[in-house]
């Protein structure tokens, strides 16, 4: 089968919330995910997952009304920062060289949640979704951290959070029945080039 992870589109900025912050998509992020899911249109999609949080269904969403599907909301697909009461694009961060941002680079941030349980959680979640989709080409909008956990995990790198995910990103994993896993392409952007959209660090 085809495993297609997907990272959210650009959301909004959102601070010192009363609760998890859950941003929704900013303007931007909703023409992200359009141009993404134009991109996807042609291709057969056999099911399409989220995450629960709403900048990865906002991303779902044209997609599934193009293919006409509902999207399957999976709880453990979540990002580290789920429980946050604040969400700031990484890349405003980096621009403002805010500390949090050499953290992320030194591998010294740390979350609510411990490492090894988001570790778990993304990697069972997503072997659950592959062995129950057999022969299938899958879509799962989700978040940076949850692709560079399951791509390290393939890869059998021991630094879990490795690179940066564009936003509407497609990274593409064959998968077998017999346990094997490969990756076929990672930071796929072709339909944000020459948009003048941002693409996270860089620009379309």
């Amino acid at each position: 089968m085809e495993l297609i992870l997907v990272r959210h589109a650009l959301p909004v900025r959102r601070e010192n919330t009363v609760g998890p912050a859950d941003p929704e998509l900013s303007v931007e992020g909703h023409a992200q995910a359009r141009l993404f899911a134009q991109y996807m249109h042609a291709e057969q999609i056999d099911v399409l997952y989220t995450s629960p949080l709403q900048r990865a269904q906002q991303t779902a969403s044209p997609l599934a009304e193009l293919k006409n599907i509902s999207p399957v909301v999976v709880e453990g697909v979540a990002e580290f920062d789920q429980h946050s009461n604040e969400y700031i694009p990484i890349e405003e961060l980096k621009a403002a060289n805010d500390p949090r941002w050499a953290e992320m680079i030194n591998g010294t941030w740390t979350s609510p949640e411990e490492a090894q349980e988001f570790t778990d959680r993304v990697i069972d979640s997503l072997e659950t979704i592959i062995k129950t989709n057999r022969g299938a080409r899958v879509v799962v909008t989700c978040h940076g951290g949850v692709i560079n956990e399951f791509l390290a995990y393939v890869l059998g790198l021991d630094t879990r959070q490795f690179f940066y995910p564009n936003y509407t990103s497609l990274h593409r994993i064959a998968a077998s029945s017999n346990g094997h896993r490969s990756i076929l392409s990672i930071n796929e952007t072709a339909h944000l080039r020459n948009s003048g959209l941002p693409m996270g660090l860089f620009h379309g």
